[in-house]
């Protein structure tokens, strides 16, 4: 297997080109491993009816055993799809919407599932007996060096989230020499929604934590803003949470809404020899440039 050279490794010149330099494609490393693409199906793992912190990519990242049990139980009116071909280059959307390669599996069919259990990534939910069907999948060694490394272009087809190498031959948009996730992006250019701070990269949760400042709160149905501030012990992370779990943190104009995935940015961080009265000047500041009474949420700041 071979890698990019601007990614300091060789590039197997079988498939290199004369002239202009061809986009590299998944189906050139399903060559030089000698697996005909007719014989791979494409799998984007993207399930929203997962609970937080158990999407298809939180599972690979924190729980291999268990996103690979979550693969190998797909429901009976997929068969035809999955039954299509003996491997499965497995896929999933990343936070940010892209599309990392986690493995390629050798899938046997075993059969349908013969009791009821409970889901896994979602509490409270029952999988009827007979409900779906059960594969055997076994991770190929020749690929274990693209896991979590190699992103490709999926294309505009999301909703198919089972598609035939054959047909599909993707481009590569990205390798990287060892999986990581993506760098704090600075504290003016942070936004995200709400429900995803919990679920944030490490190294950005630490950033977060044990920072203080001010932040916005954005309503992506009303476009109404909120001004406030983070002075305790976890920061900016750790106020936030506090929205996440109760959906307004105590605020009066908040609640007089109804919960809404409020979209957070920062509008300015303390200084390490700021104290909590500072904090609120500034604060107050922001409010008045914002006119975040006047035209916003805030009722009690």
């Amino acid at each position: 297997m071979y890698l990019h050279p601007r990614h300091g490794r060789a590039f197997d010149p079988a498939i290199q080109t004369t002239g202009e330099e061809m986009p590299i494609k998944f189906n050139m490393l399903l060559a030089q491993a000698h697996i005909a693409p007719k014989d791979v199906i494409l799998i984007r793992h993207k399930d929203t009816r997962s609970d937080r912190g158990r999407s298809p990519y939180e599972m690979w990242r924190d729980d291999r055993p268990m996103f690979e049990t979550y693969q190998s139980h797909q429901a009976i009116g997929n068969r035809s799809k999955f039954q299509r071909a003996p491997k499965w280059a497995s896929f999933v959307a990343t936070p940010d919407c892209k599309t990392l390669f986690v493995g390629m599996y050798d899938a046997t069919y075993q059969g349908i599932l013969e009791a009821e259990r409970e889901c896994p990534w979602r509490n409270g939910i029952v999988e009827p007996a007979n409900s779906q069907d059960i594969y055997t999948i076994n991770l190929d060694p020749a690929f274990q060096e693209f896991d979590g490394k190699l992103f490709i272009e999926w294309g505009d087809g999301t909703r198919a989230w089972v598609q035939r190498a054959d047909h599909q031959d993707k481009v590569i948009v990205e390798l990287r020499e060892r999986f990581q996730e993506d760098p704090f992006p600075g504290f003016l250019n942070f936004s995200e929604p709400l429900s995803r701070i919990e679920f944030l990269p490490p190294g950005w949760i630490s950033t977060l934590s044990s920072s203080k400042g001010v932040y916005l709160l954005t309503c992506p149905t009303t476009h109404e803003q909120y001004v406030g501030s983070a002075t305790g012990a976890n920061g900016f992370w750790g106020r936030w949470l506090e929205y996440c779990r109760t959906g307004h943190g105590g605020n009066i104009g908040l609640k007089s809404r109804n919960p809404s995935d409020y979209r957070v940015s920062i509008l300015e961080v303390a200084g390490t020899d700021k104290v909590t009265e500072d904090i609120l000047a500034m604060e107050y500041r922001w409010i008045r440039k914002l006119q975040s009474r006047e035209m916003g949420l805030n009722r009690n700041g």
